[in-house]
């Protein structure tokens, strides 16, 4: 591992001309956008178009040293910055306040495979990367790269670490923080740090690595990752089954765990509102069972070293036991590649059928799994003492915990008026139960500026005050990211 030492830069505050005239130098004039000459709503606005900031400017360095001279020009003219991928974060961490006086730092353009190892089982990636790309030079060499997000087509390697993403396989591969063995990061004074060690094992001090990773872009500008492979599975099947309760469904978990083990590499559940709200959204799609109005559905992955044959034979006997057990209603295996791609689909267009439903209030919590039915039931009584007739769509990563509690207004209200009288009792109601059944307000999508001022009320004093230790030594001024994780700055309000 080693540093590049920058050029000493003076901490002094400039006119906005002299920033962008460094910037441009750095850059070249094409790749510093303005209001003046290009509309950034692409960069400005958060995913699901609630929040729209304004940029000082946004840059787009090409390459690793264009990175470092950037933050080193900003650091130079005192201008904050936002590091941003993809822009398909939840929590309005890679997108401008309204400020005006954030400089956005696009990673875009860092777009090389840098290099693939097939004995060390290993890919490196820059930052601007688009995690489908990666997925695809991993299956080019045979290899399998297990992380899959709904996002996956247009969202970044060096996001999806910043953010410590999840996706749906998680329960057996962990999230992209298990995936990362090495990191090339640009620090708050423009520094180099090289860490692309493709080790499974490097016992040299404090691992950096694990800082960054999660940091939101607070505490440095990750450029380029080393991700771990494994071999391609000989076969991938998907199952459906219909359940009775969230109890059921968790029993379903267990008794698939027992029969499938290391093989269960998927375990979705999504409640009844979850996929009528597709049906009426997405009317094309078939459905996989004649079970549509079962209180909850759940999505199996089985990956199989041995092939599809082995692997169908275990997982219908895995279902049989289930349906013997009274923990499944019902349940089908995908019979080719394109029903299961189908079943997935489902799935993944739920978030979609939500926004086309209208405004919604998003959760996502995690919580042990045998604490996720009393939960589940306690928060659903809850919520409609406060709102009645409010809509509970309730989806997510049953096998590792994560679960998307979403609410939406009752049929026929006005949405944004709902969002206005209750959104802030709602999130407070929902987090101080996931904290009474211990568990996180945020699982897989961050802290961001969304939940910066939330984050005092659920984390400990000590683990927030080491927080606040290690961004003062790392970004001492406070000029990557601020007020995303840590609120320094004002919190955005839903409108």
């Amino acid at each position: 591992m080693t540093m590049h030492t920058p050029m000493s830069a003076p901490n002094v505050t400039a006119p906005d001309d002299a920033v962008l005239d460094a910037l441009r130098a750095v850059v070249g004039p094409e790749h510093v956008l303005t209001t003046a000459t290009h509309d950034l709503t692409a960069w400005e606005q958060d995913w699901r178009r609630r929040h729209r900031g304004r940029a000082r400017a946004v840059v787009r360095p090409a390459d690793t040293a264009q990175v470092a001279a950037v933050v080193r020009a900003c650091a130079a003219h005192g201008a904050p910055i936002v590091p941003q991928g993809g822009n398909t974060g939840l929590v309005l961490g890679g997108v401008p306040d309204a400020s005006g006086t954030e400089v956005v730092l696009s990673l875009q353009r860092l777009q090389r495979i840098r290099a693939l190892d097939r004995d060390n089982l290993t890919l490196t990636v820059e930052a601007g990367c688009v995690l489908q790309a990666a997925q695809q030079a991993a299956a080019d060499a045979g290899l399998w790269l297990p992380l899959s997000l709904a996002s996956e087509g247009s969202c970044t390697v060096g996001g999806v670490l910043a953010t410590n993403a999840g996706g749906t396989q998680v329960l057996r591969f962990g999230n992209a923080r298990d995936l990362c063995l090495g990191l090339e990061v640009v620090t708050a004074d423009g520094r180099v740090w090289d860490g692309l060690r493709g080790l499974r094992k490097d016992n040299t001090g404090y691992d950096l690595r694990h800082l960054f990773i999660g940091s939101e872009g607070t505490l440095g500008v990750i450029t380029a990752a080393v991700l771990k492979l494994v071999p391609q599975p000989a076969a991938q099947l998907t199952a459906w089954a219909a359940v009775p309760s969230l109890a059921a469904a968790v029993a379903l978990l267990g008794v698939a765990q027992r029969h499938l083990g290391p093989g269960l590499t998927g375990f979705e559940v999504m409640n009844r509102l979850a996929l009528q709200l597709v049906r009426r959204h997405f009317p094309a799609l078939p459905q996989p069972l004649t079970e549509q109005d079962a209180p909850y559905a759940v999505l199996l992955e089985l990956s199989d070293p041995e092939g599809e044959a082995h692997a169908r034979a275990q997982l219908e006997a895995s279902l049989t036991h289930a349906l013997q057990e009274g923990c499944a209603l019902d349940a089908v295996v995908a019979s080719s590649v394109a029903q299961a791609r189908t079943l997935w689909h489902i799935r993944e267009c739920i978030p979609l059928a939500q926004a086309e439903e209208g405004l919604n209030i998003k959760h996502d919590i995690s919580l042990p799994v045998s604490r996720i039915p009393a939960f589940c039931a306690q928060a659903e009584v809850e919520l409609q003492r406060h709102a009645p007739g409010a809509r509970l769509v309730n989806f997510g990563h049953l096998g590792d915990g994560n679960l998307h509690f979403n609410v939406q207004c009752p049929e026929g209200a006005d949405a944004a008026a709902f969002l206005r009288a209750h959104e802030a009792a709602i999130n407070t109601l929902v987090y101080d139960l996931v904290r009474a059944h211990g568990g996180s307000i945020s699982a897989e999508h961050g802290i961001g500026r969304l939940k910066a001022a939330t984050l005092p009320r659920y984390q400990d004093p000590v683990a927030l005050a080491l927080m606040r230790a290690i961004k003062h030594a790392l970004d001492p001024h406070h000029r990557l990211n601020p007020g995303r994780v840590l609120a320094d700055r004002q919190a955005p309000t839903a409108p």
